[in-house]
Order: structure tokens, then sequence, then C-alpha cells
């Protein structure tokens, strides 16, 4: 995947974050293993919902992928089968011991005899290593600091631990600014433009605004809300755009690109100047269609 793809791929991460879709937003950190969101495994992991645990991990490293990632299953693992021991739930014990233990023991036999030993105990903290076992949660908090350890150390997390500084709504600006270039081209823009579609090219006419309605036929298309792509008003796209051209196409692109609104998103930090010149491995990320004019010539 190249560069930008994957920055796109962040950029997303972010929006859905923002706008609260937490079980997508979790799934594609997932799916695209960009990112493994640390207080999400966390919180995860003090819950003690060890389905979700697995399932997310798996999503980045599997057992046999090397030293750390098997010991990050076994503590789990073993963390899981101590509670069920805990509770008196020796049927789930078992079946922890047998579904998910047991394959640890072509790896170390003499550990999985020693797991095996503690099924019968009345207190599992009759073993001299377990005598210190707390209550659940203060060995869950035990259990997140080693992991988090053997997260840092594994080279397949290397570079997944950490989130790109952004500012945020950064994709927000980004279609924001987009409309904006798109206004400027137009052959006679309109002070008042009329936006009320992101799936195609905005085009101002002299007579109604935006030439292509937003389609309503479709029933899986809900209405572009107004939330939000700055500097727009929460309520409606239908408002003035923030640059207002007074040359035409023809005029300078400079002052749009410093001038941009301060209150679209407060600054989270910053990932470092991007050129605006496409490179060879972007030319195919910014391409884009030609939308005809009926008022002059095609525009790129």
């Amino acid at each position: 995947m190249t560069s930008l793809s994957r920055e796109l791929v962040f950029l997303i991460l972010q929006f859905l974050d923002e706008e609260k879709y937490k079980d997508t937003v979790h799934k594609l950190e997932q799916e695209s293993m960009f990112f493994f969101n640390m207080k999400y495994f966390e919180d995860q992991v003090q819950a003690g919902e060890w389905e979700e645990v697995e399932r997310y991990l798996s999503g980045f490293t599997k057992v046999e992928d090397n030293c750390y990632s098997m010991k990050l299953f076994f503590e789990i693992r073993k963390q899981k089968y101590l509670e069920a021991l805990d509770k008196q739930d020796r049927e789930k014990a078992l079946e922890i011991l047998v579904k998910d233990l047991k394959v640890f023991s072509s790896f170390n036999e003499e550990l999985f005899k020693q797991i095996t030993q503690l099924l019968p105990l009345d207190n599992f903290r009759e073993n001299a290593q377990l005598s210190k076992y707390g209550d659940t949660k203060s060995a869950r908090n035990i259990l997140l600091l080693e992991l988090k350890k053997l997260l840092e150390a594994n080279p397949m997390f290397s570079d997944k631990l950490q989130f790109p500084a952004l500012k945020a709504a950064r994709l927000r600006t980004l279609i924001n600014q987009s409309l904006n270039w798109q206004h400027q081209l137009c052959k006679n823009p309109r002070p008042n433009p009329d936006i009320k579609t992101l799936f195609i090219d905005h085009t101002c006419t002299p007579s109604n605004g935006c030439r292509v309605p937003m389609p309503s036929s479709n029933p899986l298309m809900g209405d572009i809300k107004g939330a939000a792509f700055p500097p727009f008003t929460p309520h409606s796209l239908n408002q003035p755009l923030p640059f207002q051209p007074t040359g035409g196409p023809a005029s300078s692109l400079a002052g749009w690109m410093t001038n941009t609104n301060p209150a679209a998103a407060h600054a989270a930090g910053s990932a470092g100047p991007v050129s605006l010149a496409p490179t060879p491995n972007a030319v195919a990320f910014l391409k884009r269609p030609r939308t005809p004019s009926s008022n002059g010539p095609t525009i790129d």
C-alpha cells in the first residue's frame, strides 16, 4: 500500500473516532493492521472481555509468530484460567485448559503440567508461585503491565502503537479545501454556492447553482447532514463558501491556501508539511476525472 493510501486510512480512523463509530473504528484498526489501539486493548483486559481481547489481538499477530506473541496469548489465557478457578468454576477452567492452554504444551510441557495441577486445588493460592495472587482487579492490572511490555518489545507492533499527530477533523478540512478549489475553477462562480452533494465535483451555473442534484432514489443514501465541513455552519451546507473569488478562475490560489479557518480544528499536533506537487507514487491517488461544463471548455 502506498504511503498516501496508508495516510488516508489514518484520516478515516480519526473521522470514525470523532464521530463515535466505536465498533467500526476498531474493526478498521484490526483489518488495516496500521494501528493497535492500546487504550481499547487495556479497557477490554480490565473488563475481562477475553474473547474480544484475543479477537482484537489476533488481527495483528498469531501465537506462532514469535516468542513475544506466544507469551502474550499464554498470559491472557492463563489469567482467564485462574479467574475461572477463583470462581470455583472447574468446568469452565477445564474447558480453558483443554481448548486454550494445551497448545502451549508442545513448547513447554513442564509448565503445562504445573498449570494442570492447579485444577483439583480448593484454592490455587496454595501453590507457592501463586501465593501472592490478589483479587481479580489487581491481577488484571498486573497482567496489563506485562502485556504492554510484551507489545512494545514485539517487532510485529514496532510501528503500530503510535497514532500520527493530526489536527482535529483533518479529513473534513481537506474536503472543505477541495470544495473551495472546485468553486474557484467555476467559470461563473456564484457568491453563495449551493453545495448539495460530495459525490460529484462542484460546478456553478448562472441560473441554478449546483447543476446535479443529490440522488434521492437510492434508499441506502441518506441526506448529507450539514454537520460540518469547516468553515460551513453546523446546520446546512447551503451556505457561502469561505473562499469568495473576485477575479474568476484566474484568481490566485495563494490566498485560499493560507486563509484556512482556524476554528475548523484545534491543533493536536502536526504531521509535517505536505507537498502539493504529485510524486510518481501519488499520481494515481491524486488523478481525478474531468467534469464537463456547459459554459466553457472542460476543466481538470
